[in-house]
Parts: C-alpha cells; structure tokens; sequence
C-alpha cells in the first residue's frame, strides 16, 4: 500500500525517550509505530498518541525475539509498503552499574546486553533495510551513549573518564561500529544512518539525578530522523554536535 506520509518505527516506545521521540515525530505529521516488548504496553502507547490527534500504531516487538522482528516487517509491508525511518531505541543497561573492577565483569552479564544493544539492533536493521531501501529519504537512527566514545574513556580528564560499565560501555561502543559500517555500505543510497548520545535523561535508566528532560532528551533522535538530503550519515551526534567515537 502506497503512503505519502512518511512512516517510523521506534523501538522500546512504550516510554521514556523512546515515547518522547513518538510524540514529537507525531507532531510532525509522520505515522509512528510504537514499539513494545508487550503488545498491550504498545497499544496503550499507541491509544495515547492517538488521543493527542497522532496517527500512531501498536506492534509487539521484543528486539531479542526473531519471530517478533519478522511479524514487524511483515506488518509494516502490508500496511505501509515501506519504511521511513527506523530509531532503534530499546537499550538496556548493566545491572552492576558503575564498577571499579572491571576484570570481574561476568559472561552472562555481557551476553545480556550485547543481546538487545547490538544483536538485537543488527538483526532488527537487517529485517527491515528492504523496507527502508523503499523510502525516498530512509533514515536509521541507533541510540548509542557517551559512554560509548573510546576517545573520551582514555582520556583521564574527560567527564566521564571515571565512569566506567564495561559490558554497557562496551556494546555501545560496538553499536558505534555497527554505525559507520552500515553508513559507509550505504553511502551510495538516500539512506542516513548516524548514532545519537541523547544526554543524560530523566529516565528510569538514567534516574532522577540527570540534569535533562525527557523531551530535550528525545531531541537529537527526532532531528536524526528528519535529516534533509544535506545531512550527515555515519557520525556520532549529540544535539547537533559531533561526538568523538
């Protein structure tokens, strides 16, 4: 089915960042697919943005889960024909959080999140890129995180220098990777692929001690997914700035 409008999914929609992100796309004009890990969580969202007069959509979808990202396609195939922008949102974070000894991180503990942080995000891409490569103007956005950024964790007098999660860190540094390998693959396409660092939000990952709100928070990925045909593909963006990765 053929859609004028521009159509985006955004994974882990259900709150958070990933709702904000819903809702200012919305405002836009843009259909929004929201995604969640329970189907009943999506469509409360979904009904929600409705409500706010937004044209939004419901889907389950655990990223971890191989048969929920094949019904994602297949939905958005038979619904819409194509797909605009994809923001891989979900994330998880380390259940140790800041840790000093580094050298104890467990196997589990990195299989956990490189699970859903970057497997989850590649397969997800890789079942959706045919539908992306429909859109006059495809835009993949991964939310990645400062912390992430090699170049700021070795150097000793960086902010985040003594912040250290090595399997959180660690996954978004390969997420990064995942970013300019998949930019530079599709440099010869309309296609825009950069990672976003939303900053440190009010979220429940990010606690009541962060200095942003949710909506500054939802930012960066909204303009990432607006990108013109001018913008950047394969860089590391925080509120219009480049990162260094």
């Amino acid at each position: 089915m053929a859609q004028d409008k521009k159509v985006a999914l955004i994974t882990g929609a259900n709150r958070g960042i990933g709702l904000e992100t819903a809702k200012q796309l919305g405002e836009k004009g843009i259909i929004v697919i929201v995604a969640a890990r329970q189907l009943s969580a999506a469509e409360k969202t979904a009904a929600t943005l409705k409500g706010s007069g937004i044209d939004a959509y419901g889907i389950q979808l655990d990223v971890v889960n191989e048969a929920d990202r094949k019904a994602a396609a297949q939905f958005i195939g038979d619904k819409f024909g194509k797909l605009d922008i994809l923001i891989n949102n979900a994330g998880v974070a380390s259940a140790d959080g800041f840790v000093s000894v580094i050298s104890q991180t467990k196997d589990e503990e990195l299989q956990r999140i490189f699970s859903t942080n970057l497997f989850a995000v590649v397969a997800l891409t890789r079942e959706l890129l045919p539908l992306i490569r429909k859109s006059e103007a495809g835009r993949i956005v991964n939310l990645s995180s400062i912390l992430g950024s090699n170049t700021l964790h070795a150097d000793p007098n960086s902010p985040i220098a003594n912040f250290k999660s090595f399997a959180y860190d660690a996954s978004k540094t390969a997420l990064n990777a995942y970013t300019i390998h998949l930019a530079w693959e599709l440099k010869d396409t309309p296609i825009k692929v950069n990672a976003a660092h939303p900053g440190w939000v009010k979220t429940e990952m990010g606690t009541d001690a962060a200095p942003m709100e949710i909506p500054d928070g939802a930012k960066t990925s909204v303009a990432l997914a607006t990108l013109g045909t001018d913008g950047p593909s394969g860089r590391f963006i925080h509120l219009g700035n480049e990162l260094p990765w």
